[in-house]
């Protein structure tokens, strides 16, 4: 007997899984995708690794100087005041060709090769200089401001291994390495559509009762930024061989979102549709806003029935859909980082059920505290869009008044574990 039926014979469900219930059970239910390839470096931005990187070169390549200035022996600077003389220059891409000796010291630049023979740079400002000439102000400080060779990354050794989701920093320490490839893992193919008769496509005219649908430019957003493959199915009506058809064409890719039509409303097929073609793993989260969150199977696709509310939207893709798909691309997840700050104003909430609210970090006197918005609607997407966290509010929690502290997630966050 599906949801309805029990609904209509007076049968209760279960009771909604706990936020951390729901997320557990779906990371346990998750595997790493099986697959590889070999791709440039440009095309490896927010890929995971799949093989250990191994440094082609030492980085630096050759001991160099981390400013303008001289080199010297510093056995020659003992004393402050001492004269040396100059018998060349060393710039970066062309290196001083010869060694110097005893009483001499070259000019060189910032990350210029060292000249042999020299060991510590001084800094041009601590000089003097009269032709030939360099009168030093400061006796010298062996090894000062020289980068050796390999200090960062020596020849041979493992520069990033797998796992690590690969970021513009990391793009650089690879080229910097000599290493032109890498191998990644395949990357999770989402797709993703939304449910309702009401929605009508960006740049139609709406008629009475109808909007346009935002959800599937909000997700497009925050699936781009995980670097996951994208298609996006469109608008599906709220008719059950509708979602059924686009149900099995879904069925050939790794995860499937929805939007709306995951509640118990008449025509909300969503749940009804996953019992039929697939496996419902559970269909309630005790948490506001994103109660009805629908996880599960069909074939092969892993299936996110997201809430129809923006806002809602927003918030179950960043507790649960982000993490999983992290753990497909064969990734660790960092869940939500959280602080504990000073609420600027008092909040409005229930106890029962884990809610979440949208604010704004704010700089003040005393330190860092948060902002709550005053619309806190699950479809007010506008204060979202002005936020820059998340209020997590325990779900013992009732009214919180202003100076007390909570718990607050910034969107800024590393959702990657590198560890």
């Amino acid at each position: 007997m599906n949801i309805k039926a029990r609904k209509a014979a007076g049968g209760q469900d279960k009771p909604a899984l706990s936020m951390e219930d729901a997320r557990a059970r779906i990371l346990d239910a998750l595997e790493p995708l099986v697959g590889t390839e070999t791709v440039g470096l440009r095309q490896a931005l927010h890929r995971v690794l799949a093989e250990p990187v191994t440094a082609a070169i030492d980085v630096p390549a050759h001991t160099n100087s981390a400013m303008d200035g001289y080199v010297v022996r510093a056995a020659d600077l003992t004393e402050a005041g001492a004269t040396l003389r100059m018998v060349g220059e060393s710039f970066a891409g062309r290196p001083f060709q010869g060694r110097f000796g005893a009483g001499e010291c070259v000019r060189i630049m910032t990350g210029a090769v060292v000249p042999e023979g020299g060991d510590t740079v001084i800094m041009q400002e601590q000089t003097e200089r009269e032709g030939d000439q360099i009168r030093f102000h400061k006796p010298a400080k062996p090894g000062a401001n020289v980068r050796l060779a390999g200090e960062d990354i020596a020849r041979g050794d493992v520069a990033m291994r797998p796992g690590r989701w690969l970021t513009p920093a990391d793009l650089g320490v690879l080229a910097s390495a000599g290493v032109p490839t890498v191998c990644v893992k395949r990357r999770p193919k989402v797709a993703f559509f939304s449910t309702g008769d009401e929605l009508k496509p960006v740049g139609q005219t709406l008629e009475p009762g109808q909007i346009h649908d935002s959800n599937r430019y909000t997700l497009f957003g925050m699936l781009s930024e995980l670097g996951v493959e994208i298609e996006d199915l469109g608008i599906v009506p709220d008719e059950r061989d509708a979602l059924d058809e686009v149900l099995r064409k879904a069925v050939r890719f790794d995860a499937v979102l929805s939007t709306g039509g995951a509640s118990v409303g008449d025509a909300d097929y969503v749940v009804e549709a996953l019992e039929k073609l697939g496996n419902l793993g559970f269909w309630q989260v005790a948490m506001k806003p994103g109660r009805p969150l629908v996880f599960g199977r069909i074939e092969r696709a892993w299936f996110f029935g997201l809430p129809g509310n923006p806002v809602a939207v927003m918030v179950t893709f960043l507790q649960f859909v982000r993490p999983a798909l992290v753990t497909l691309a064969g990734g660790r997840p960092m869940l939500p980082l959280q602080m504990s700050l000073p609420v600027i104003g008092d909040i409005r909430k229930r106890p029962g059920r884990r809610e979440f609210q949208r604010g704004r970090l704010v700089q003040t006197d005393e330190g860092l505290a948060v902002s709550p918005f005053r619309q806190q609607g699950s479809g007010v997407l506008r204060s979202m869009s002005e936020a820059d966290c998340l209020i997590n509010l325990a779900p013992e929690l009732g009214n919180v008044s202003a100076g007390d502290r909570v718990m607050v997630e910034p969107f800024a966050q590393p959702v990657w574990n590198g560890d």
